[in-house]
């Protein structure tokens, strides 16, 4: 009798164990979302943040090389072409008579005379072509607003009555420059056997001497 007692007692306790874990498990109701991974979405938008990020920085870096484009100077540093300059011619007569050459960049324009010595000519013939003397000189005289180059002319190193006369001299920053420019001389020389020197920022450098 006792013993189906003590069996009959421990299946209730049994049950009653079942009962209470099972109300203790409805009472705690749905998972805890930590457990469950319900802070996922917070992840991805963490992700999406960053690829945005990265995305905004590529953005920048490529104004950033646009704008270095654009800043960079095209054409700064070009060569002067005849027609890129402005020329007068006027007589000196002191301290040996010769014809100076003055060279002034046009209004906006920057540029360098890289070719040393200025290509000038009287009338079309080789016997009106300027031989260069080799005086003076700077290489290369950068040209731009107020600055200006000078070069000297003796249009006759002969003695005697030989010669041409000429109104205009023929001027170019280079031999195959295919804009030369026309200019009127200050009066109607002889010309003959001409010579020029180099350019120069000098005045009194380029008073043209036979050496």
């Amino acid at each position: 009798m006792l013993s189906r007692l003590a069996t009959r007692s421990a299946r209730l306790v049994l049950a009653a164990a079942v009962v209470t874990a099972l109300a203790a498990t409805t009472a705690c109701g749905p998972e805890d979302p930590s457990e469950t991974g319900a802070a996922a979405p917070s992840t991805s938008t963490s992700s999406s943040a960053s690829a945005e990020g990265t995305e905004s920085g590529e953005s920048s870096d490529g104004k950033g090389e646009a704008e270095a484009t654009a800043g960079d100077k095209s054409g700064y540093g070009q060569s002067c072409g005849t027609n890129d300059l402005d020329f007068t011619v006027t007589w000196e007569a002191q301290p040996i008579s010769h014809y100076l050459v003055t060279a002034k960049a046009k209004s906006g324009i920057t540029c360098y005379l890289d070719v040393n010595t200025p290509s000038v000519s009287f009338g079309s013939g080789a016997d009106g072509v300027a031989s260069p003397v080799g005086q003076g000189g700077e290489d290369p005289i950068k040209l731009s607003g107020s600055s200006v180059a000078y070069a000297g002319i003796n249009v006759k190193t002969t003695e005697g009555e030989g010669g041409k006369q000429f109104e205009n001299v023929i001027i170019a920053t280079s031999e195959d420059d295919p804009n030369p420019a026309e200019v009127e001389l200050p009066d109607a020389p002889t010309v003959d056997k001409p010579i020029v020197t180099n350019w120069s920022t000098k005045r009194d450098e380029v008073i043209p001497r036979i050496v």
